[in-house]
């Protein structure tokens, strides 16, 4: 009976999750929010993905929509079923946290 692994008994990756996250962007800045180094941590329990999460700066008006666009390219994935973002401030984001793609698209290399 365990020849056909069912969704919820696939194994879900970090690798999975950046991947999927490489596809959000923030709106403002043509860069993902991976590489612009706002992903703080991941945490997977079973089909239960938690993203932690930081924001360029703390009065960004589009962080409803990129935490909402995160919790839903997470759940495209198929063996993830409940996802939650937090958004947290510490440690403060700064453009150091960028990936080196991302400084050189943004001219901060």
């Amino acid at each position: 009976m365990t020849d056909n692994l069912s969704t919820e008994q696939q194994e879900i990756t970090e690798t999975q999750i950046y991947a999927a996250l490489r596809e959000v962007y923030d709106p403002e800045i043509p860069v993902s929010v991976v590489d612009l180094g706002l992903i703080y941590d991941i945490k997977i329990i079973d089909d239960w993905v938690g993203v932690k999460m930081t924001l360029t700066t703390p009065g960004c008006g589009m962080g409803g929509a990129i935490s909402t666009q995160v919790r839903e390219k997470v759940l495209d994935i198929p063996a993830v079923h409940e996802c939650d973002v937090r958004i947290v401030w510490e440690p403060q984001w700064t453009p150091e946290m960028m990936s080196p793609e991302a400084k050189k698209k943004l001219g901060h290399a």
